[in-house]
């Protein structure tokens, strides 16, 4: 990445952290109910719901990059993909965990990334109930409101929480073996309802891993660039066929205890 460039992302990075915590600013008007009644639809079930708050957050931050940065494209959760002039794309999950978000609950996060000619230069993670903001760029280490982060020195399943996702996308099959795989190993598991959140938590060290059978790339772009830098493991997305359209697994791990989650998910690069 030429030093041009460079300095080119480290203006949107800058930009970005702005906007996301104005994007956070908007959603806690609806969270806290000082917005008016949300409107919700079901996407496919009850518990995959899209809010009017879902919708105007995205806005927000489009919008916002778009006026700073017209040239660059976007994927969102909400408004689908909108191609820019040149190699980047802003990947957008305006509110991961909207079933906890409408349920007054406060697992849920807005997570941006930035991936430039198919390389996840970027990643930010905030979650506005508690005002922590997890970043990565490429190759400058993760921060949690601006403190160093790093992955989880577990030496194997048995020694922290693993975070776990699973959605109706995918059959309860695919996440069942796993899960006992994981007890009998004497391993314990959390879902809360945001994967974006639980891979900055385990970017942080706070989870050993995080894993889930199928994921979209809006809930895992800045995740997996959070995991690296902090000095994880984070499997190839990327790499999976059509991944931005259809999604793909994804498995995060710390550096230890990686080996035996590629093993026990088969999941291997």
């Amino acid at each position: 990445m030429g030093s041009d460039i460079k300095l080119d992302i480290n203006a949107r990075f800058d930009h970005a952290r702005d906007v996301i915590k104005a994007a956070g600013k908007r959603a806690m008007s609806y969270y806290d109910g000082t917005a008016g009644d949300l409107e919700i639809e079901a996407k496919t079930n009850a518990l995959d719901m899209v809010s009017i708050a879902d919708k105007n957050v995205e806005a927000i931050i489009r919008d916002r990059i778009h006026d700073a940065f017209p040239e660059d494209g976007f994927l969102g959760e909400e408004m689908g993909i909108e191609q820019g002039s040149n190699d980047c794309l802003w990947v957008i999950d305006p509110i991961d965990g909207t079933a906890c978000f409408v349920n007054q609950m406060p697992s849920w996060c807005i997570s941006i990334a930035l991936v430039v000619a198919g390389e996840i230069v970027l990643g930010l993670i905030y979650q506005p109930c508690n005002k922590e903001l997890f970043t990565a760029r490429l190759g400058e280490g993760a921060e949690a409101n601006g403190e160093p982060i790093k992955a989880s020195t577990a030496n194997s399943v048995s020694e922290g929480l693993m975070g776990l996702g699973m959605s109706h996308r995918t059959s309860s099959d695919e996440i069942t073996p796993f899960i006992k795989d994981l007890l009998d190993r004497e391993g314990i598991f959390i879902r809360n309802g945001s994967g974006a959140l639980m891979m900055a938590y385990a970017a942080a060290g706070r989870l050993i891993g995080y894993y889930e059978p199928h994921i979209n790339p809006w809930d895992c772009m800045a995740g997996i660039l959070l995991m690296r830098e902090a000095g994880g493991w984070a499997n190839d997305y990327l790499g999976a066929p059509d991944a931005l359209e259809k999604g793909a697994p994804i498995l995060t791990a710390g550096a230890n205890v990686a080996a035996e989650l590629r093993a026990m998910t088969g999941i291997e690069k």
